[in-house]
């Protein structure tokens, strides 16, 4: 008996870092929220915090542990900036690289500009859920999310002990 392949609903958290943004002023943030729900997935929260360490580490952990995100997404703090910490931020909560999407998101990027080499941003695991860094610009947010979205639904699966 075959079982029938059916992709997963994934489920998301959008963090954006950012001193200068509020919810209302988040256009990268609301862009994604508008690409997830367009695909019919789920967003459970989607929030503004500042470019702090502590503060984006906390929202990284609330998005994990408490509201169990397959995918926490974060808009900004990934440049060359001082305040910019989103990288270190994911690394002090994360355990696992997951090097390959971050890397497909430069060079989809490269594409289009060659300022996307500029970005610091990494893609990192854990437990149950990958966090993926975004540039805060609603169109560098929406061109990298285009750049890996097609593969979200199968690193669900795999975060829930499917196979390849």
């Amino acid at each position: 008996m075959s079982e029938e392949y059916r992709e997963p609903c994934p489920t998301f958290a959008i963090i954006t870092c950012s001193d200068t943004r509020t919810l209302e002023t988040d256009s990268a943030g609301a862009a994604l929220e508008e690409l997830i729900a367009a695909r019919g997935w789920t967003c459970l929260e989607r929030v503004v915090v500042e470019d702090d360490r502590p503060f984006i580490s906390g929202a990284l952990l609330h998005a994990i542990q408490d509201l169990n995100a397959d995918f926490v997404l974060t808009c900004g703090g990934s440049g060359l900036s001082p305040r910019d910490v989103t990288p270190e931020a994911t690394r002090d909560v994360c355990t696992r690289d997951v090097p390959g999407i971050a890397e497909a998101m430069r060079a989809y990027s490269m594409r289009i500009t060659p300022r996307a080499m500029l970005s610091r941003a990494v893609c990192m695991q854990r437990d149950g859920s990958i966090v993926i860094n975004l540039p805060g610009s609603e169109k560098a947010a929406r061109e990298n999310w285009e750049g890996i979205v097609d593969v979200l639904p199968h690193a669900a699966l795999m975060m829930q002990g499917a196979g390849h």
